[in-house]
């Protein structure tokens, strides 16, 4: 028995050294960080740092005692109590950029969202570019800022403490720490004594762009929280360098904001863009000047850019409590849990896009666009696991899954619910290669022959689990013999307002069983039916095979001399013909070649017939397509080659084109409908005329084109 409170959520720090530090955050607000020790058994007992967040709410110095009471929690009522009961808590991930590995975000019951930053252990071990990344953007800040005299005092304070804690981390020498086996060595600081060990409390943040609230109070009452950190651009940060960081590609890519995601009872998704971004914030010393200034500062922002529904109006009830799992496969994709079942819901879509847009590399129009991401669906959302809470008079929450992916195992996913386990495996994405499995050195890969599948596997039947539990009748009878109602139970049965309590509860029992198994029973005997419709079809499809091979293979023939020719005899028979077949091609192939090889230019003289027929076509040649020799002046002057005709004829055209043209505009310009005094002739005739020119023209055309085909057809030949 204790009287502490529960612990809402327990973290392994980010940066704790080789996995040594965990995070506890209980439901009235109490954070403790635990440096876990197998050599030190008090490290299992005592925290090495308890943060009471209802007294650093109200703080306004860092010499407050901001720890956690050791006499137990505060029975009496408090606004605070109520407003500050926490629902969830979570850390984004090592490799993020700025601030964001060290900052703890605490979801309040109520819908309030808070952050702490820096939130360390004594001693921590920060990724190889974290230091790096915040000196440089520290020491570019207090550039800005000092000589800026608009900026107000609370920022300059701000900057003053970030730089003393940055001075005091720089002026330490790391020591090494032997990392497990297969990973480099661990760089191991201590956490700066300036400005202080425990930071300011952030928050509440306000929600900018919020939906409207809803009338029912589990949209707004919150359970978890999950947190995505901004990528880390390492290539502006060691712009210059000769050296080069050693940071994981997946941390290079996504949004440059954070990005929170909150989750309530409802199943609601609220996904918000934390633009400003968390800095570490200290509470100033009880000497400072700039005490006033604390009260005063604007409370943080958050803008809602998504909100999702993960569950169907039916699904709701009071007691559930949904929970959110981190996805292995990408960090911008993740999975809810509730008792209803599991949806997977990926961010991947609108990420990559937004980035583009924020960084100002997609030119003009950028506000449309966003504004048509924000208001399109382009969020992933597919229910994956769906539980059947028909028959059940309470549903039975599952438990909060986890995505799982090993080289031996595969990708999968795995919950469990009183029932038993429940798994689902996921395929490797195409883009991404298989992580190859550990064998062996003497191992050789041998080509296994794939077995025939004749129809699709279907999944596994798996039994209803009322068949298999245990009746609560006889429970309800031994209640009996224990009651005041024992001396019914051998008696006769006799019409009393006793007798009817006992058959009216026991129809209770007996009536949710029967039903129970009833739905089982009848969903087994769907089963069974199903399975015949898969039998036959699986005969069928076997016919068509077993009909395809014998169509291939061939019935059996009769052979009088030889006896019956079984199937194989006959495929051979049909191998072997396809081979006759093919060497007598390449016989005749070879007797062609051999033809054509003897037909050239060592060949025998062309025939009188030949010769004639060759000068024949070079006459028409010439006569029809102009020669070189055409513009010599001809013996004959009366006859005129086609080719002249068509030359003439072409010219001829073009005159009487123009001429035509040059008629019709001046019949235009004449406006009194006067007739002009150079062209007497009436329009009908000409049109005549020009039609049996056309005529003429066509005609001489066609015969020349006709001639050049034949003239080519004969080249060709």
């Amino acid at each position: 028995m204790t009287s502490q409170s529960a612990v809402v959520s327990a973290l392994w720090h980010p940066l704790g050294v080789n996995g040594s530090c965990i995070v506890t955050v209980t439901e009235d607000a109490i954070v403790r960080v635990w440096e876990l020790s197998t050599t030190d058994r008090w490290s299992f007992d005592r925290p090495t740092l308890a943060v009471d967040l209802k007294k650093l709410a109200d703080g306004v110095s860092l010499e407050q005692d901001f720890s956690a009471s050791a006499s137990g929690i505060n029975k009496g009522f408090s606004p605070d109590s109520f407003e500050m009961e926490v629902a969830s808590a979570c850390f984004a991930s090592r490799g993020s950029g700025g601030w964001s590995p060290m900052t703890l975000w605490v979801a309040m019951r109520e819908g309030d969202v808070y952050a702490l930053c820096p939130l360390l252990p004594e001693r921590w071990a920060p990724p190889p570019a974290l230091i790096p990344s915040l000196s440089v953007s520290i020491v570019a800040k207090v550039a800005n800022l000092e000589d800026d005299p608009e900026v107000p005092e609370q920022s300059k304070l701000l900057s003053q403490q970030q730089l003393a804690w940055m001075s005091d981390l720089d002026n330490q020498d790391p020591f090494i720490v032997e990392a497990p086996i297969g990973q480099p060595p661990t760089e191991v600081y201590t956490r700066p004594l300036k400005p202080g060990k425990v930071p300011k409390l952030q928050g509440p943040f306000d929600f900018e762009l919020a939906p409207e609230e809803s009338e029912d109070e589990l949209d707004n009452m919150l359970t978890d929280i999950f947190v995505i950190g901004p990528k880390l651009d390492a290539e502006e940060l060691m712009s210059g360098e000769d050296e080069d960081l050693e940071v994981d590609d997946t941390y290079q890519e996504g949004l440059s904001a954070g990005v929170i995601c909150l989750l309530s009872s409802s199943g609601r998704v609220t996904i918000c863009l934390d633009l400003d971004g968390v800095e570490a914030e200290w509470l100033p010393s009880g000497k400072s000047k700039y005490r006033k200034f604390v009260d005063m500062s604007d409370p943080p922002s958050l803008l809602t850019f998504h909100v999702l529904d993960t569950l169907k109006p039916e699904e709701i009830y009071e007691g559930s409590w949904p929970m959110f799992s981190h996805d292995v496969s990408s960090r911008y994709s993740f999975f809810t849990t509730h008792a209803s079942g599991i949806s997977f819901i990926s961010l991947s879509p609108w990420v990559f896009r937004l980035e583009s847009e924020l960084q100002g590399n997609a030119g003009p129009g950028a506000d449309f666009r966003i504004d048509l991401l924000v208001k399109g669906q382009n969020s992933i959302r597919e229910r994956l696991i769906t539980e059947d809470i028909s028959a059940e008079a309470e549903p039975l929450p599952l438990a909060a899954c986890v995505a799982i992916r090993d080289p031996d195992l595969g990708y999968f996913l795995l919950s469990a619910s009183s029932h038993g386990p429940i798994a689902l495996n996921f395929e490797i994405p195409d883009d991404e290669p298989e992580a190859p499995r550990s064998r062996s050195p003497t191992y050789e890969a041998e080509s296994e022959p794939q077995p025939l599948l004749l129809c699709p596997p279907r999944p596994v039947y798996q039994p209803s689990p009322a068949l298999g539990l245990r009746s609560a009748l006889p429970d309800f009878v031994e209640k009996l013999r224990h009651s005041k109602y024992k001396r019914l139970i051998n008696e006769p049965v006799r019409l009393s307002p006793a007798t009817l309590g006992i058959f009216t509860d026991a129809h209770k029992v007996l009536s949710e069983e029967t039903h129970r198994l009833g739905t089982a029973a009848a969903e087994l005997f769907r089963r069974c039916h199903k399975l015949q419709l898969d039998l036959r079809d699986q005969i069928a499809r076997a016919n068509e095979v077993a009909y395809r091979i014998e169509a291939l293979v061939g019935d059996d023939e009769l052979n009088d001399c030889m006896g019956p020719v079984g199937g194989n005899a006959g495929l051979e028979k049909r191998i072997n013909d396809a081979k006759r077949r093919q060497q007598d091609l390449l016989e005749r192939f070879e007797k062609l070649k051999r033809k054509a090889s003897r037909g050239g230019a060592r060949g025998r003289e062309l025939s009188d017939k030949e010769k004639v027929w060759i000068e024949e076509v070079s006459a028409l040649s010439e006569a029809v397509l102009s020669s070189e020799n055409a513009d010599q002046p001809s013996n004959d002057s009366k006859a005129t080659k086609p080719w002249q005709r068509f030359e003439e004829v072409k010219t001829l055209k073009e005159e009487l084109v123009e001429h035509a043209r040059e008629v019709g505009e001046e019949a235009e310009g004449d406006s009194n409908g006067a007739i002009g005094s150079k062209v007497n002739v009436p329009s009908e005739i000409r049109r005549q005329k020009v039609k049996q020119v056309m005529v003429l023209l066509e005609r001489e055309t066609a015969l020349i084109e006709g001639a050049k085909g034949r003239l080519e057809r004969l080249s060709l030949a």
